[in-house]
């Protein structure tokens, strides 16, 4: 859990770990002097596994909770049914009731190391959303033109390339708007990705309550390659990593990461990430990924790790922690072992990985999509992921 004193400050809270504050950071301290605010994470649980990148506004809100503010977790019961088109070329698939409770279990299971619950309180927008009658729902459409929301950037491409938006998708962000309005916020945090929609709640918010609301933007981390996290990237570090998985995801990071990463992702002072930042990438990376790794598992599994991933890759051994896939002796499918074994997202990425030299069976670099497998052996995927092969 988040108990920094050093983040409790409000000025600290509205800096670190900030990209954007609207329509001022200096009207929001001022707001914030005058006593607590209410405020809001917006959640569409559309998805159940959390990488990194999820955690960020999750640990920004923690840090408006322990200092004492009035902190909502809204779970998108109701905009889900919709499915945000945010960095989206194509429509989300709509999912069912069953799926989204699902989702919310898992999310909540995943971020509790990350925020003390009994300190925010849990809100469902489909309370109201699906409660809205056609009247209110054209009452809140007045506010906004639809000039606006076509003006979107995700939209703009998509009709440039004669791809269909839906009318649906243009609903998205009246909807998620009027989430301020029902729940009469100071304050919502989101990516930066989410800042249009966040604006839209800000209008919403002035024209309905006739009051201001605030927007704080999170920045968006890349993945451990320096590209979008994503699951289609094979690049995520996922909050559910076993330690030593997290730990050697982390070690595989650019080192021009690392720097964002400690601020972003973990407790460290500011002036141990300076300190930690001059020292050699080998010994800075491996405070980062102890730092992670305890947050999510604990200190004893962090120093497990740690201490595993010197022996495997400084001392050239195996690591005992690594999963294991068990197989029939014979030729087998190596890309469809990498893609079951979570290795690999997909099948063209596990053919890409081996075609680019980065499998290696039992120490010898792989050449082809299928190898023959008389015993059990160790598959070796990139720099620091293993799989025991067993027969």
């Amino acid at each position: 859990m988040i108990h920094i004193i050093e983040l409790m400050d409000n000025s600290r809270i509205l800096s670190r770990g900030v990209a954007k504050v609207l329509p001022s950071k200096g009207a929001l301290v001022a707001r914030m002097k005058k006593g607590k605010v209410k405020l809001y994470l917006g959640i569409d649980p559309s998805g159940f596994r959390l990488h990194l990148g999820h955690s960020v506004p999750i640990r920004k809100i923690a840090q408006f909770a322990e200092a004492g503010h009035e902190v909502v977790l809204l779970f998108g019961t109701g905009t889900v049914l919709v499915g945000d088109p945010s960095q989206r070329d194509t429509a989300r698939k709509l999912i069912d009731q069953k799926e989204i409770d699902k989702n919310i279990k898992d999310w909540k299971e995943q971020v509790a190391p990350l925020i003390d619950f009994n300190k925010v309180t849990i809100k469902q927008n489909g309370d109201w959303l699906t409660k809205l009658t056609l009247r209110e729902i054209i009452k809140i459409a007045s506010n906004i033109s639809a000039v606006q929301l076509f003006k979107r950037e995700m939209f703009q491409r998509r009709i440039d390339k004669g791809d269909t938006v839906w009318y649906h998708e243009t609903m998205y962000p009246l909807l998620q708007g009027y989430d301020s309005v029902a729940m009469d916020v100071d304050l919502e945090i989101g990516g930066t990705d989410q800042e249009f929609n966040m604006l839209i709640g800000r209008e919403l918010q002035k024209k309905m309550n006739n009051r201001e609301k605030y927007v704080l933007t999170v920045p968006m981390i890349t993945g451990t390659d320096g590209k979008q996290m994503s699951k289609t990237s094979g690049n995520c570090v996922w909050l559910d990593d076993a330690p030593f998985d997290m730990f050697g995801k982390l070690m595989g990071t650019r080192d021009d990461q690392m720097a964002l990463y400690m601020e972003l992702l973990t407790d460290m002072p500011d002036a141990e990430i300076k300190a930690a930042s001059k020292e050699g990438p080998m010994e800075a990376k491996k405070r980062l990924a102890w730092e992670i790794v305890k947050i999510y598992h604990g200190e004893k599994e962090a120093d497990g790790a740690r201490d595993e991933f010197e022996k495997v890759f400084q001392k050239g051994g195996t690591p005992q922690s690594a999963a294991s896939h068990k197989v029939k002796a014979g030729k087998i499918d190596l890309a469809g072992i990498l893609v079951d074994s979570g290795l690999a997202p997909s099948n063209s990425e596990a053919r890409r990985l081996i075609e680019q030299g980065g499998v290696e069976w039992n120490g010898k670099k792989v050449t082809g999509t299928a190898i023959k497998v008389e015993k059990s052996g160790t598959l070796k995927v990139g720099k620091h992921r293993f799989l025991k092969v067993v027969t």
